[in-house]
């Protein structure tokens, strides 16, 4: 895995090396094995490189003047020898065995065109030298991330994280108050969205070209999810499909010259990839797992339980009820205010994987392919009520008796009729972002402050849904759902949150129920065949029957959290009253004091659980300090260098 940055400029003037060095080591964390720099014309382009495959050749930025092309990119392509094996045919010749060259290739031959060949993850730029043109491009699902943006004089900029980009003097700090509003409701900053004005996140499944001189560029969307379903496919049939496809992708997911493992919760999802690893692994599959010294939030023992089932080799580590001191180090990892919790242990597993290998395959994408998580059941329930009765009969009924009934956040979520007596009051769409959000609307008008609530200018984080769902293929509510969490929880939670933490340790994380094939298959399934009665991931558990104990297969969903509600009762109720009354977040200005206040005394006393927003807070009181300390000083040289021809050294 990699990380690379550039830079264009405006004026076709010579990039300030320092800078651009600047904004290239700030990434070191992701590629330690080796770096380099390119300097044309108007352009600089930056890059570090963990080494995977090929481990001599393949630096980057790859260049080749006669072809007038400059690439710098990070990620893996898993077809890539099949593209190879096409280009030759067509009388490419290749200098190399890596998947760099296969990507440059490609381009040359295709151009953008490329895109809807390439299977894997990937953040990518080139550099025409003839058109004087930049082309960045992102993956399907993004896995991998690419922020850009434009400095105070005109630049193009753009870095694999934002710190890259934060290298740079002439990038502005500016917060988006619109991008501060989607942190509060969902606990991450969805895409194109950073937290900062003019620097964004390129959209999964896009691209965008640019030329100095031109306006802003306007990505380009060149895949996404389908939901064609398919007529009259049996559950037999899907699981024999499933099977076969699965060990397809994974297969084609170990190839690597460097030691490879998996993470192992004793989930479903990563249960399923490490069983078809061990089909295609002649060797014991290196696991690793991590648990916490709390009863109710440690799944250590059913991982313990598939990795005898499996016979893998197997890794695990305990990490303490009281392991919230990384919250500051989680806040230089992710660049930006970032809420969920299970980034802790998720920094703990990266951490305990990288002592073993260097890549590691993750189940993540099981539950949004295959309707994994407990709201999908209830949102299909849900939607049914809403279809017996018109919105404008549900609003002011339902709206009014949720106004008045008891809150009750003990109870079990189906219990909670106030909470469901409010969805009822929704259109689906709605109801499904009150049900993901971190901090209810409600709460949230609350929180701002008179002078924050100017600044949004009515502006609500729903709108992010609202569009997507007027873009999307379905509008069945479980499918809706699903392409919802696809293109905002996926992107901006989850597939966030693993690339910082592996990153961060310099370990290469694949994700092989991501592969853009197997996603369109999953998303063709029938509804029936993914959610059948309170069973979900139905299809993927039936694939697996022949492979894992049934009470692995069909236990409770735990989820890799920790025990926040405790936490902020607890060990760090202090610092929370602290944070929230005297620190960063009680001098921006943005939020009510009193109301700060009030929610640190409910929670502290056990009248209501404010976990989740309190959580929320500290972490974006982590980033607000964060974000004053000043950038780290350009270092003294590249460890390689290419000077294009005609260019000022």
């Amino acid at each position: 895995m990699c990380g690379l940055t550039g830079i264009v400029s405006s004026k076709h003037a010579s990039v300030d090396e320092r800078i651009l060095l600047a904004m290239r080591d700030a990434q070191r964390h992701r590629g330690p094995d080796a770096a380099g720099l390119y300097l044309g014309q108007g352009v600089g382009l930056g890059h570090r490189r963990l080494s995977i495959i090929d481990l001599d050749n393949g630096r980057q930025p790859m260049v080749d003047e006669a072809a007038g092309l400059a690439l710098v990119y990070n990620g893996e392509l898993y077809n890539f020898p099949s593209l190879k094996a096409e280009l030759e045919a067509r009388g490419v010749v290749f200098r190399s065995r890596c998947d760099t060259e296969v990507l440059l290739r490609a381009w040359q031959q295709w151009g953008e065109a490329c895109l809807t060949r390439l299977v894997g993850m990937f953040a990518f730029a080139v550099w025409d030298m003839r058109t004087q043109r930049l082309y960045l491009a992102r993956d399907h699902l993004g896995i991998k991330p690419l922020h850009y943006g434009f400095t105070s004089s005109g630049d193009l900029v753009f870095a694999s994280e934002l710190k890259g980009l934060l290298a740079h003097p002439g990038v502005e700090r500016r917060l988006d108050p619109q991008a501060l509003e989607d942190y509060l409701a969902l606990g991450y900053v969805p895409d194109p969205k950073s937290i900062y004005r003019g620097i964004f996140k390129l959209s999964p499944g896009h691209w965008l070209s640019w030329h100095a001189g031109e306006p802003e560029p306007v990505p380009r969307q060149y895949w996404d999810v389908p939901f064609n379903l398919a007529a009259d496919m049996t559950a037999d049939e899907g699981a024999v499909q499933l099977r076969s496809l699965l060990d397809r992708v994974v297969a084609g997911q170990m190839i690597a010259d460097v030691p490879l493992g998996a993470f192992l919760s004793g989930g479903v999802d990563s249960s399923a990839v490490v069983a078809s690893m061990s089909r295609a692994s002649h060797q014991p599959v290196r696991t690793c797992s991590i648990g916490f010294d709390h009863g109710g939030f440690d799944e250590t023992a059913y991982a313990r339980r598939v990795a005898r089932h499996l016979h893998t080799q197997h890794f695990e580590q305990r990490v303490g009820a009281d392991d919230y001191a990384l919250l500051d180090t989680l806040a230089a990892v992710y660049d930006e205010p970032f809420s969920d919790s299970s980034a802790l242990p998720t920094y703990r597993v990266c951490e305990l994987a990288r002592t073993q290998v260097t890549v590691a395959l993750s189940g993540d994408g099981g539950d949004e392919n295959f309707a994994g998580y407990r709201r999908y059941r209830l949102h299909a329930w849900e939607s049914g009520l809403r279809a017996r009765l018109p919105l404008a009969l549900r609003k002011p009924v339902f709206g009014l008796l949720g106004s008045i009934y008891p809150k009750a956040d003990w109870a079990p979520r189906p219990l909670r009729a106030r909470t469901t007596l409010q969805a009822l009051a929704r259109d689906d769409v709605e109801a499904y972002f009150h049900t993901v959000s971190t901090t209810s609307a409600a709460l949230r008008q609350q929180l701002y402050s008179a002078s924050f609530k100017r600044e949004l200018q009515g502006y609500s984080a729903l709108a992010v849904f609202r569009a997507h769902a007027k873009r999307a293929p379905t509008d069945h509510p479980l499918l809706l759902a699903q392409y919802l969490d696809l293109k905002t929880w996926l992107p901006g939670d989850i597939l966030t949150k693993v690339d910082r933490a592996s990153m961060a340790h310099s370990l290469e994380v694949r994700v092989p129920l991501l592969d853009h094939r197997l996603v369109e298959w999953a998303s063709s399934l029938p509804p029936g065949l993914k959610l059948r009665g309170s069973t979900s991931k139905y299809i993927l558990k039936k694939t697996l029957e022949a492979d894992l104990p049934h009470d692995v297969l069909y236990r409770t969903k735990m989820g890799f959290s920790v025990p926040l509600a405790a936490w902020l009762r607890g060990p760090l109720a202090r610092r929370s009253r602290d944070a929230l009354l005297a620190g960063a977040i009680a001098e921006c200005g943005y939020f009510e004091p009193a109301v700060l206040d009030r929610l640190v005394r409910q929670h502290a006393a056990g009248r209501h659980d404010h976990s989740a927003t309190l959580w929320s807070l500290l972490m974006l009181d982590a980033f607000l300090r964060h974000m004053q300390q000043p950038a780290a000083a350009a270092p003294a040289g590249p460890a390689r260098r290419v000077v294009a021809a005609g260019a000022q050294p």
